[in-house]
């Protein structure tokens, strides 16, 4: 069963363009918080701003006795990078970015986890004829390239992601993040399957799954829902039941079934400690139902592809 881990971010402030719903809280805060999820078994760190006072991090760590599944690498931050970190047109910037994110591996390394996810939302263009897209993915490779050079045993994660705030990001759908990522060569540079950014790019969660897997990226998976017009960050099932179904059966196939989830879920107004321990409880249901799946059973109706018989089975587990 894979384990579950809260993005720290979201143990924080909460806000969007025209309001703030929850002020910002201190680490000390938002691993009390943590410790009060029931089904949390560990945290997602943001770097840097969870970095900040290394001996209070690994106090908190021990304190609580929780996982880090992985490090989220901010690639996008007030007052630099605006037009792109790793596709940035200034050789310094992107030396910048290499450098930052070889500090992160390092911090991954130290504490075990040896994952770091980025979601690089302005690694892209807003209009026609912006940017020369030969030149940014040469420069992408050469930046993801020589970060990944840096320690071969630190993965990282591109979580790919349509658009926001650039309206369209150059690592929009898993397609793309996988061709990019064998177009680099590095064996450590893979995919975080976020499953909002998957429903919101038209895609089929499975399907992604299966093929980042086939690729060999399918290093990391955040879980949450929306209504496939906006990344909501909302509770896992709210919209797309069977889609979750089907994605968990997928990966058990793929053997993605002993890792992390990372909670990718914004409580907006709503209590936050309520709001996760509802994301972990619909997240476990959800694969309770997917546990009723006979698998020599679905197994033939996938060959038989006869949707008259496979959804009535469906919803015979229910």
């Amino acid at each position: 069963m894979n384990k579950c881990a809260i993005i720290t971010a979201f143990l924080g402030e909460t806000r969007n363009r025209y309001m703030v719903y929850q002020d910002n809280r201190g680490l000390a805060e938002k691993f009390a918080m943590l410790s009060r999820i029931p089904g949390a078994d560990g945290v997602e760190l943001c770097y840097p701003t969870d970095f900040e006072n290394p001996a209070e991090l690994a106090e908190l760590l021990k304190r609580h006795g929780v996982g880090v599944a992985g490090i989220n690498f901010r690639s996008r931050r007030t007052g630099k990078w605006w037009r792109g970190s790793f596709i940035s047109a200034q050789a310094q910037e992107r030396r910048e970015v290499v450098d930052d994110l070889k500090r992160a591996m390092d911090l991954a390394a130290e504490l075990g986890c040896r994952r770091i996810t980025t979601c690089p939302l302005n690694d892209g263009a807003d209009t026609l004829f912006e940017v020369d897209y030969i030149q940014a993915y040469e420069d992408a490779a050469a930046t993801f390239g020589a970060a990944c050079a840096h320690n071969r045993d630190v993965r990282i994660c591109i979580e790919y992601k349509k658009s926001d705030p650039i309206a369209r990001c150059i690592f929009g759908t898993a397609g793309e993040t996988a061709a990019f990522c064998l177009l680099t060569g590095a064996p450590n540079l893979g995919a975080t399957l976020d499953i909002g950014h998957a429903l919101y790019a038209e895609e089929r969660p499975a399907q992604s799954a299966a093929l980042l897997a086939k690729a060999g990226r399918l290093f990391y998976v955040h879980l949450n829902d929306n209504d496939g017009r906006w990344d909501w960050d909302m509770l896992p099932g709210a919209f797309h039941l069977w889609e979750f179904v089907e994605l968990f059966y997928t990966l058990r196939k793929l053997g993605y079934d002993n890792d992390w989830y990372g909670f990718d879920v914004y409580p907006k107004e709503l209590d936050t400690v309520e709001n996760f321990a509802a994301s972990i409880t619909l997240t476990r249901k959800l694969e309770a139902i997917t546990d009723r799946i006979d698998i020599p059973t679905m197994e033939q109706l996938l060959r038989e592809r006869n949707s008259a018989k496979t959804l009535p089975y469906l919803y015979s587990l229910l």
